[in-house]
């Protein structure tokens, strides 16, 4: 084993492979198409609105059965959607989506992109979606993506009409269309507009018919083909790839047998292509998807030639290729990979000797023909470290070994960092290049340093309203991971990999373990929460938590200190932790006392370490089937200080929903509240509580919470109060309510969460005891007022006090349904309490602790004026 050692800068921005490839990115699966795939350099880009709108068995199809270069382009990373898998909302969520969709994309092999739009929750119009995203703003992100993509053929998988439903899927198929044209649009769109790219022409516009049953489709196509090599059709890996999509519950089976997907033509300069969209019998019908396209896009007589050495070279690879003896196709291998090199040395060289469109399809072939020769000479890279972290600005060493299972010569040449890199370089053996013997290995140490925290990319500056500040430079998310960049000598000449930098290990029950090297702060410092809520002019006494964590490996001692705002007091002006080394944690606690005045008020947290200042930490966001990653926010927390009144002798009980955060805002709120596990509900003793509180989609959620909806229901009839929070169409179950509720498909809502809030019924004591509540209550309200409303009309044993639609639309009064079910109350609200809460909203804040009270209160739901309630 050798060893040499060069310091490499670089930021990690994301992270690198988490899991192990598909089956088909492996060995002769993967080689097989690779091989399969090198004649051809067409691209095509999917459009649509948010993860899961994809259309997987279109993009299957086209990467693995027709080995096109496909990439999905989602407007949003789904900020504003719900989680099925956990408690993350808006950015966190997103960031969740975004490595979903990227864990999609390495199943079904296509790339990713995303514009700057911020999901910002459901809206009913494009005119609504285009309020928040300034039109020109979201359509010049797609241009940029389309001029740097260049793709010969654009599919739009939605309408651009009303009939998509979701005016963000409306804004989606709207602005693909625009895109079409606009990329050649130099006036409106200047090459220094899209990040230096220049104008394109894409040949051809369609729109995917799938999702619309196949009407004005003029071509079809079969996503249940079999590849034999692989073993499954594509609508099999469509499946597998659609599945990804967790925390929406997009889990699907996978199906065999001929599954059909279509495609209406919209627009289309190929020439060649018939006039008659119907006619066609591929989607490239007047498109040379060869490599003899580019002869007339390069100038050169050199490069020409060149061209025409590619073109026999992989058509002689896919002639001479062995799975079983993969050497074979070795020698065309080395010669296509020649040519291109040669194609992109002088392209770098002269760029106005090639095309944009020829440089494009040059690079992407390079890199499947390096990835196909490094499988076919059974060569493998791996760059490993001992821990997966290093500090920021601190150093740490990375081996990365070249492994020779094959029977050629093989040498290793350099090594150096991929991603940002803000300084250093690579590093050169110094008797040259170092020769690999078969069936051995050569193992070379480069220090990487960390430059820059590894976040999220587009999170790096905060939102302007709901477009991230971040520009796109054109960069597709799944090539942004930083790595080490290998160089390795062949018989046939030099080629060059990127390889991700990982932590392997064993655990016991899962096997191996790849976690990717990130860039952590020094000292990292967390707040358990970035919101909570207290109430006004009310003593408080709680305990506010500051989490260290080390990035070094050498112990420290912290100094933690708190700055308060008026009114509040803590045990301690500072308190003193030690972190023994890397990863090292601890958790210092301050006791606040105090009282504060209503409204929004500070505490930060700092920690120092000899001279240096610490005051931000991050949430680590993993699961088994996304990437790590860590969401990063200062050592801070808003508390909003609320004037509002608790109703006596509360005893709350609490199943939680779906992305549901709210009982811990209660609980800050003064609220006795326990948090029941649902599987306990078929035997707990409910007559300790006043109130049973189910959480958002709790039922859909929670077999064991319908099995037990029954016994809820019979705890109600005998003086209990159950308050509900909203379902979707679960709740529509007979018995599941105590009296039917019915869903519109779509349900109704009201998106705009500043809608105007009509009371109904003055008097009603969730409107009036504890808290009376004003108009006041009903600002400030985040992403949507109510949603999965019941259809009008109401049955007439709920009353409903308060009613609100979105404009141009008719009031629906089913955003709270209360009635009397024997001695008890039972509530259900299809408001979006969850959001409101964990945002801090006082109204919503002072509307649930009204809802909590509702069956103590002196008038009782329902009644007349002037009523009290039974006792």
């Amino acid at each position: 084993m050798h060893f040499r050692h060069a310091i490499v800068a670089l930021s990690l921005t994301a992270a690198g492979a988490l899991h192990p490839l598909p089956a088909q990115d492996r060995g002769a699966a993967a080689l097989g198409q690779l091989v399969e795939g090198l004649p051809v350099t067409v691209r095509v880009l999917v459009i649509g609105a948010h993860p899961d709108d994809e259309d997987t068995r279109l993009i299957t199809w086209l990467t693995r059965g027709h080995h096109v270069d496909v990439a999905y382009l989602s407007l949003t990373r789904g900020d504003g959607g719900q989680n099925l898998i956990g408690d993350e909302l808006g950015d966190a969520l997103g960031v969740i989506r975004t490595e979903e969709l990227l864990a999609a994309r390495r199943i079904d092999g296509a790339h990713q992109y995303f514009t700057r739009a911020y999901d910002f929750g459901f809206s009913k119009t494009s005119a609504e979606s285009f309020q928040h995203w300034p039109h020109d703003s979201v359509l010049k992100d797609v241009v940029t993506v389309v001029r740097a993509f260049r793709p010969q053929v654009i599919v739009s998988v939605f309408s651009g009409t009303p009939r998509d439903g979701h005016g963000q899927h409306q804004v989606s198929g709207i602005v693909a269309r625009e895109a079409y044209d606009a990329a050649l649009d130099t006036v409106r769109f200047p090459r220094a507009a899209t990040a230096g790219y220049g104008a394109w022409a894409t040949a051809k516009f369609y729109r995917a018919r799938s999702y619309f049953n196949g009407e004005g489709a003029t071509f079809t196509y079969n996503a249940g083909g079999l590849d034999p090599v692989l073993g499954k059709s594509y609508a099999e890996i469509a499946a597998e790839s659609r599945s990804q999509h967790k925390s929406q519950g997009f889990g699907v089976v996978a199906r065999l047998g001929s599954q059909t997907g279509s495609l209406e033509r919209e627009a289309s300069r190929a020439q060649g292509a018939p006039a008659d969209a119907k006619r066609e019998r591929s989607i490239f019908d007047g498109i040379d998807t060869t490599w003899r396209r580019l002869l007339p896009l390069v100038t050169r007589p050199a490069d020409k030639a060149a061209v025409e050495r590619l073109v026999a070279a992989t058509a002689d690879a896919r002639r001479s290729l062995s799975l079983y003896n993969p050497s074979t196709g070795v020698p065309a291998l080395e010669k296509a990979h020649a040519a291109l090199a040669q194609l992109l040395a002088d392209a770098e060289a002269a760029p106005q000797s090639m095309s944009g469109d020829a440089r494009e399809s040059v690079a992407d072939g390079l890199q499947r023909v390096t990835r196909a020769l490094l499988t076919a000479r059974g060569i493998a890279i791996e760059a490993t470290v001992q821990r997966d972290a290093v500090a920021l600005g601190d150093s740490i060493p990375v081996e990365v070994t070249v492994y020779n299972r094959g029977a050629g010569a093989v040498a290793m040449q350099s090594v150096s960092s991929t991603g940002a890199v803000h300084g250093g370089a690579g590093s050169t053996p110094a008797g040259g290049d170092v020769a690999i013997a078969p069936d051995s290995a050569h193992t070379d140490t480069v220090y990487v340093h960390g430059d820059s925290l590894s976040q999220p990319w587009w999170l790096a500056t905060p939102r302007r309203g709901d477009m991230f500040s971040v520009p796109i430079d054109g960069r597709s998310d799944d090539v942004r991971d930083a790595g080490i960049h290998v160089r390795v000598a062949l018989d046939g000449g030099r080629i060059a990999t990127d390889v991700p930098v990982l932590r392997r290990y064993a655990d016991p029950v899962r096997g191996e373990i790849a976690r990717p090297l990130m860039v952590v702060p020094a000292v990292a410092v967390t707040l358990d929460r970035t919101v909570e809520l207290a109430r006004a002019s009310t003593p408080i006494n709680r305990s506010v938590q500051v989490h260290l964590t080390s990035g070094v490996t050498d112990p420290r001692d912290v100094e933690v200190s708190l700055t308060l705002p008026s009114g509040l007091h803590a045990d301690s002006s500072s308190r003193t932790a030690h972190l023994s080394g890397f990863e090292a944690s601890a958790t210092v606690s301050f006791q606040i006392t105090g009282e504060l005045s209503p409204g929004q008020h500070e505490i930060a947290a700092a920690a120092r370490s000899g001279s240096a200042t610490y005051a931000i930490g991050y949430v680590p966001i993993e699961y088994s089937h996304i990437r790590p990653q860590k969401l990063y926010r200062p050592a801070s927390l808003t508390v909003n200080a609320v004037d509002a009144a608790l109703p006596p002798h509360l005893d709350v009980a609490y199943v939680r929903g779906v992305g549901d955060n709210v009982a811990p805002m209660l609980q800050e709120l003064g609220v006795p509240l326990t948090v029941l596990d649902p599987a306990r509900l078929a035997a707990v003793d409910l007559s300790q509580y006043t109130t049973v509180v189910i959480g958002t989609r709790a039922y859909e959620a929670h077999p064991e919470l319908a099995a037990a909806n029954a016994r809820l229901l019979d705890w109600v009839r005998h003086g209990g109060t159950l308050v509900v929070q909203y379902g979707q169409y679960e709740m529509t179950a007979p018995g599941r309510l105590p009296y039917p509720i019915s869903l519109g498909r779509p349900a109704a809502r009201v998106t705009d969460e500043n809608a105007p809030v009509r009371i109904l019924v003055p008097h009603d004591p969730v409107l009036t005891w504890p808290n009376k509540l004003s108009d006041d209550d009903w600002s400030g309200w985040v992403q949507e007022r109510s949603l999965y409303m019941p259809s009008m009309p109401i049955d007439s044993h709920y009353t409903t006090p308060i009613s609100m639609n979105d404009p141009d639309e008719p009031p629906n009064s089913g955003a709270i349904l209360e009635t009397r079910l024997g001695a008890g109350t039972y509530v259900y609200t299809t408001l979006s309490l969850f959001r409101q809460l964990p945002a801090g909203n006082p109204g919503a804040s002072r509307l649930f602790l009204n809802l909590l009270g509702v069956g103590q209160a002196p008038r009782a739901v329902g009644a007349a004026d002037g009523a009290q309630h039974p006792r």
